[in-house]
């Protein structure tokens, strides 16, 4: 054997260790950024009280995270074709971390909101091109256990969220979830600079401002609307700003049409099962991503939990998602990916059904039991309806890929979550409704079973929305027969 076969033999790592260290690296990326939006939750009413935010605009510290990754997903993952998906990936780590560290020291309302910002902007960085960087280590053949492990990287950080959240927030100080972003992210950026390489084509890519910014205040236009029914009556201003938000997102449809490289990429949803796949994936966010924030009002409100009790409650879902990720993602590439997603959406509304039968009197085990029965049905769709849009996207444009589908996601999340606000506060006085929110107030008497009642209402709306996923998921798989 020649000398420089050898030595390369020698010094190369296996595939198989270079794959689960690349892997490890991007778990570290899911993992921070789960831990970031389920602690951040909990931590609201700390940061309202120091801050002296009103309760409308505290929410924005989560919509406008949503909103920046929402609108700059398929950007951000163009910018992968053209500099390398490893390359953004760091950066995006890197702005994480700052914007992490300037959270942490924010003095002000529209300080933490502007940081929350930046901090959207490197998790839509890590969120867009961590997909791509997965479909580079494996193979299509692997894909599937691949994303179901980096889905058990979600439900850890979720765990850890939760758990810190609750004691950081109850024993040492708001500020300090920002801090633990810190030295997570440092270590990512090492280890990545260390395991990860490029190793796609570089593909030269145009950028779509004009997309970009008339999708981003058009969903800012509806989203705001939306926030404020849930404090004040309809007014004229809200009207304008819908149908300006409305006229907007029109726009935006007619210039990706003619845009050369749009923001979304509409020749993508020429590919069959693109389509079903990303609005499944839009669907699914929508009516799962509100959850949360429904079962710790409910805990709070009529219950009365503090904080650190309702979300210990929460911890046994988690875990079990965390076990089965793994499972389901060899499941999808057993079987493909229509049976794993249609089952694991089905496998959702059951859990929706469970949650919509929490009353004043009902067993506190019944949201566990609900949070570890849509755990379970989430891992079996996310890995599977991931597997299904980078297996079917071509290799040059996973990037754009992987940001499209991202970006259908974050538009399920930030509508779920302002649809959250709005039953809330169509139940009871708006105002009660965001102390509740924000952990602030508890309910009691006729006040509780009337709110109760409204989440009721609620879940029952999104196992609606989630059946209509679960159908589409399955139109899916006949269009893969046809």
């Amino acid at each position: 054997m020649p000398e420089a076969m050898v030595s390369q033999t020698v010094d190369a790592p296996p595939v198989q260790a270079r794959r689960g260290l690349g892997m490890l690296v991007v778990m570290i990326g899911v993992l921070i950024a789960a831990i970031d939006g389920t602690i951040v939750v909990l931590a609201l009413p700390a940061i309202q009280h120091e801050l002296k935010i009103s309760l409308a605009s505290v929410t924005w510290v989560v919509v406008a995270y949503l909103l920046v990754v929402t609108v700059l997903a398929t950007q951000v993952g163009r910018l992968g074709d053209m500099y390398g998906r490893v390359r953004m990936y760091e950066v995006g780590f890197g702005i994480f971390v700052l914007g992490s560290v300037l959270c942490a020291v924010a003095w002000d309302g529209p300080s933490i909101i502007g940081f929350r910002v930046l901090q959207g902007l490197g998790a839509a960085l890590v969120a867009a091109n961590s997909g791509a960087v997965i479909s580079e280590l494996y193979p299509p053949e692997e894909r599937g256990r691949a994303y179901g492990i980096n889905a058990l990287g979600y439900s850890l950080g979720s765990v850890l969220g939760v758990l810190l959240g609750g004691v950081i927030v109850t024993y040492v100080s708001w500020r300090c979830i920002f801090w633990i972003n810190l030295p997570i992210g440092l270590v990512a950026l090492v280890l990545a600079a260390l395991v990860l390489r490029d190793r796609g084509e570089r593909v030269r890519r145009r950028l779509d401002p004009l997309g970009m910014i008339t999708l981003g205040l058009g969903l800012f236009a509806v989203v705001w609307v939306m926030t404020k029914l849930a404090v004040e009556p309809l007014n004229a201003v809200q009207v304008g700003f819908l149908v300006g938000g409305v006229v907007l997102l029109v726009a935006f449809v007619f210039i990706e049409l003619r845009h050369k490289e749009p923001t979304l990429d509409l020749s993508l949803f020429r590919i069959p099962t693109m389509v079903p796949a990303l609005v499944a994936a839009l669907l699914q966010n929508l009516a799962s991503f509100a959850v949360l924030f429904l079962v710790i009002m409910y805990l709070q409100g009529p219950r009365g939990l503090t904080p650190i009790d309702a979300s210990l409650l929460m911890v046994p879902g988690y875990l079990i998602g965390a076990i089965t990720g793994p499972y389901t993602g060899r499941v999808a590439d057993r079987l493909g990916p229509v049976i794993p997603a249609t089952a694991g959406l089905g496998i959702s509304v059951i859990a929706l059904v469970i949650f919509a039968q929490m009353t004043i009197t009902s067993s506190l085990w019944l949201p566990a039991i609900g949070n570890a029965v849509i755990m379970v049905g989430g891992s079996f769709f996310y890995s599977a309806n991931s597997s299904a849009v980078m297996k079917a996207a071509p290799a040059e444009r996973l990037g754009i890929a992987s940001g499209v589908m991202r970006t259908f996601a974050s538009v399920g999340m930030v509508f779920s979550f302002t649809l959250a606000i709005l039953v809330a506060a169509f139940a009871i006085p708006r105002s009660t409704a965001f102390a509740i929110f924000v952990g602030t107030a508890s309910l009691h008497g006729p006040a509780a079973v009337a709110f109760t009642s409204g989440v009721s209402v609620a879940f029952y709306t999104l196992t609606g929305i989630m059946v209509l996923a679960a159908v589409l998921s399955a139109i899916r798989g006949r269009a893969v027969r046809a």
